[in-house]
């Protein structure tokens, strides 16, 4: 893989900090190293002194006086060094990425810590789209991925998907319009980035299939370009075996892939990670050591507590129970759905996350509905336009969450919901006549 050809002229322009390498060589040193160099404030003038943070199992995170001083201090750009390899060894037991045992230079699976998934994505976006670049995606999608890419100036091409996430073929016929063989030419034109959402994808609630992965990977292999994965939702699968990943499918070193704490842990605590080829890796902890420096040592440390009290074992028995609760609250949903809307309404089970992606039939554009009448019923939706790359072209679908309401909060929900559609419908039929 030549990485160069994949950088912007930004990021090829960032150096390290000296400053930040220093920091992180200190933090590897025995304690006997005298450092006159860092400008780190000393922990003594801090006004914090210890904390207990009681998990729900009765058992208890304890920072004393001497990790309470190492949580408030600055810390390596990459992430604190025991969380980063308790979750490589994570990354290795779910994906078994091929790339785990490549060389550096040949694309070696490299991770770092960031402030949520959604600050890795900003700079994996910034790393790899210029201005004028056609980069592919399957909408709708997330809004906030939306946000990040449209203001770098390229020219987003949607891929048509369904509820099995995006179609190989028609990939394959987006990618028509080029020649394969010109995917290395300057002004070629060949899409170099492709991001998706494999899992319970936001706001459709789609799970890619692993043949269809398999075909995206080869039509990604035949055009060269990178597979950015956007997986947080991976944890919230309703069926075992889980879907392999992108990641799991890497003999070339060109998938990065994005993780998230929010959804299991905590949102609050900010914790995601970049896991991808260690060139680029490499390339957003530059970004980071220019812009955050490095995600929260306190939460970071706190996670990484936890982490290694609960061992692999653990993590995965407390990841089942989270996806126990959301199946429940997701067949819960469903079932009002079925209720309520089935005769005003179509939409498909997912398979991951936390939303039921709903389309209303004989609604052209939801907005309206959704922004106004809906409200006056005190009940809040997002309309499905928000998701689309033209947020002002109609959207007849609706993004609705099961994560937080109560089942008899969904139900009567639901049932507003159908008043308002049916109510709705009969207006246009009276503006017909």
């Amino acid at each position: 893989m030549n990485y160069s050809r994949f950088l912007t002229a930004v990021s090829m322009a960032r150096k390290p900090s000296p400053i930040r390498i220093l920091t992180e060589l200190q933090q590897r040193s025995p304690p006997s190293l005298i450092s006159l160099a860092g400008g780190a404030p000393n922990p003594n003038t801090f006004p914090f002194l210890s904390a207990t943070i009681q998990m729900k199992n009765g058992e208890a995170v304890l920072f004393d006086q001497t990790m309470m001083k190492k949580a408030l201090q600055y810390s390596a750009s990459p992430g604190i060094p025991e969380l980063v390899s308790w979750m490589k060894e994570l990354q290795k037991k779910l994906h078994n990425p091929p790339t785990a045992s490549y060389s550096p230079e040949k694309g070696q699976m490299e991770l770092c810590v960031t402030t949520g998934s959604q600050e890795g994505l900003c700079k994996v976006f910034e790393m790899l789209i210029s201005p004028g670049d056609n980069v592919l995606l399957d909408a709708p999608t997330y809004s906030g991925t939306l946000a990040a890419v449209q203001p770098l100036g390229c020219n987003i091409i949607n891929v048509p998907s369904d509820q099995y996430g995006m179609i190989p073929e028609a990939l394959k016929d987006v990618l028509s319009r080029w020649d394969p063989a010109d995917a290395q030419k300057l002004g070629s034109g060949v899409p170099r980035v492709l991001y998706t959402i494999p899992n319970g994808g936001n706001p459709t609630g789609a799970s890619m299939t692993a043949e269809r992965k398999q075909k995206v990977y080869e039509l990604a292999q035949d055009y060269d370009f990178l597979i950015i994965e956007d997986d947080p939702y991976y944890f919230l699968q309703f069926e075992k075996p889980w879907a392999p990943s992108f990641l799991s499918m890497d003999v070339d070193g060109r998938v990065i892939r994005t993780d998230s704490f929010s959804k299991i842990l905590s949102s609050g605590l900010r914790i995601g990670f970049v896991t991808g080829p260690k060139p680029l890796v490499d390339r957003v902890v530059l970004h980071i050591q220019a812009s955050t420096m490095h995600t929260s040592t306190f939460t970071q440390l706190m996670v990484s507590e936890l982490l290694h009290f609960w061992g692999q074992e653990g993590f995965l028995k407390h990841i089942d129970s989270v996806v126990e609760f959301y199946r429940a609250q997701r067949n819960a949903m469903l079932s009002s759905a079925d209720n309520w809307l089935k005769d005003v309404a179509e939409w498909h089970a997912p398979a991951a996350g936390m939303f039921l992606w709903i389309k209303l039939k004989g609604i052209k554009d939801t907005q309206k509905l959704i922004m106004e009448k809906a409200l006056e019923k005190e009940v809040l939706l997002v309309p499905g336009g928000v998701f689309n790359i033209h947020s002002s072209e109609p959207c007849p679908y609706v993004r609705v969450a099961f994560s937080l309401s109560t089942p008899q909060q969904i139900d009567e929900a639901f049932k507003r919901l159908s008043a308002l559609i049916k109510e709705a419908l009969r207006c246009e039929e009276l503006l017909r006549i």
